[in-house]
């Protein structure tokens, strides 16, 4: 497989979640395309793509045990009805599974797209345009966008919060552009989990949920607002916080507003983000497998109470955790 190109749009025309899987084929190949066909605010659009040739000769002439993986990029546009209100995002897929012998070619893609948490409810189509064993074409996949209700809440924050939340230190300002580097980062290399994840904790208590909308209450009568990027688990200080999938620990610190922290990376762009903790078990650079322990939790940094705040990024963006709960790649899929 020298040369494999991918365009992919995401048009804008106008909970259990499905998913579906296309065949398209081709004179040398086929491709099929799995994907989730009903999406909420703040999920992600995941792509799985596997390519099969069993062609003999072109097999022949690109080589069974050819390992070049080619310029494999997806793009993803976002055009709302309101024409004059745009986004765009680019995710590059990625090879997650590699078959080649003298009968068989088998290339298997993933890759990601968030979803804002402000989308609207409505019809969409993906279009996957792409260049593969000398044919060019492109394919078109529907999604649906539902609409999900978010939690409003206010939180009075004491004088010590208050304090942490109006820091304008340079060391905070340096801790925050340490976390936004390695979150803008995608290493290509780094595929280390593509099944679905597991909770952190036991717990079921839930304080905060993803998306919420929050109004912050400051002890000298001032607020400001914001989004809740995860979910809260109510749980005393002391309690075991596990990683919730396989990966690389790029992050083990004592950070002003997130307390003691820890950030692991999963596949690229995809990172999982542990807050508050009160202890922590890991250093950066060490491998973690899906249940191993990261560290203790409790109420370090801006926090009202003992809690585990347990968050999710995507190429920079906050996404549901509980949406990586289920199988997001379609590793069961065939």
């Amino acid at each position: 497989m020298k040369k494999i190109c991918f365009l992919f749009a995401l048009l804008f025309l106008i909970s259990p979640l499905f998913s579906l899987s296309k065949k398209f084929k081709y004179n040398d190949f086929s491709l099929t395309a799995f994907y989730k066909s009903e999406l909420q605010p703040g999920d992600a659009l995941f792509v799985r793509l596997v390519f099969e040739c069993k062609n003999k000769k072109l097999i022949k002439s690109l080589g069974s045990t050819d390992k070049e993986k080619g310029n494999l990029a997806l793009y993803r546009l976002l055009e709302q009805d309101t024409v004059a209100e745009k986004a765009s995002t680019k995710s590059q897929f990625y090879e997650i599974e590699r078959k080649a012998t003298k009968k068989l070619i088998k290339s298997v893609l993933l890759t990601g797209a968030p979803l804002s948490t402000f989308a609207k409810a409505g019809d969409y189509v993906t279009k996957i345009s792409f260049s593969a064993f000398g044919n060019e074409d492109s394919v078109e996949l529907p999604l649906k966008i539902v609409e999900k209700e978010f939690v409003s809440e206010t939180i009075p924050l004491n004088e010590s919060n208050t304090a942490i939340k109006t820091n304008l230190s340079k060391e905070r300002s340096d801790q925050i552009k340490r976390l936004n580097a390695i979150l803008d980062t995608k290493d290509f290399a780094a595929v280390y989990e593509t099944k679905a994840f597991a909770p952190p904790t036991p717990a079921l208590r839930r304080t905060s949920f993803f998306g919420d909308r929050r109004l912050f209450a400051y002890s000298n009568g001032k607020s400001s607002t914001s989004l809740h990027y995860g979910i809260d688990y109510g749980i005393p200080t002391g309690n075991e916080v596990r990683s919730c999938g396989r990966g690389k620990v790029l992050m083990a610190e004592n950070r002003i507003s997130t307390g003691w922290s820890v950030c692991v990376e999963h596949l690229p762009g995809l990172y999982s983000l542990y807050y508050h903790m009160s202890e922590l078990k890991v250093e950066v650079g060490q491998m973690v497998d899906k249940g191993d322990l990261l560290g203790l939790s409790g109420a370090t940094g801006l926090a009202t109470g003992p809690h585990l705040h347990w968050e999710v990024r995507l190429n920079m963006e906050a996404i549901s955790p509980d949406f990586m709960l289920e199988d997001f790649s379609f590793s069961s899929e065939k």
